[in-house]
């Protein structure tokens, strides 16, 4: 055989087995076999009471959570379930409670605290 035609062969062959593959996995496919994990958490998050929304110091989602001592007064960090606020002596009503606040610290030291 001629290595002109051994050529030729081998470039049939691998033409044909290049045609032969699939063009990948199909996405409707795979929601069935991954469900929407944001879905998911949403869900969780609100068979536990929470709320879900969009935080509000970035592009993504979160569980807000109402606190049961919500506005109740505090002088330290511990009174809260949350944080103590320091300029109002009060507990901050929800948790995550985003920016920057001055709170009170567990043994009653004010401070400064950003969540983001």
């Amino acid at each position: 055989m001629s290595a002109l035609r051994r050529i030729s062969t081998a470039v049939f062959v691998l033409i044909a087995l290049v045609a032969c593959q699939e063009d990948g996995p199909n996405p409707s496919e795979n929601q069935s076999v991954f469900p929407d994990l944001l879905q998911l958490q949403r869900e969780a998050c609100e068979k536990d009471r929470g709320r879900w929304g969009l935080a509000s110091t970035k592009a993504s989602y979160v569980c807000y959570r109402d606190l049961r001592d919500a506005n109740k007064s505090c002088k330290v960090g511990s009174d809260c379930e949350g944080l103590c606020l320091a300029r109002s002596r009060t507990c901050s009503p929800i948790k995550p409670f985003y920016g920057c606040h001055q709170v009170l610290s567990n043994s009653g030291v004010v401070q400064t605290l950003c969540v983001d």
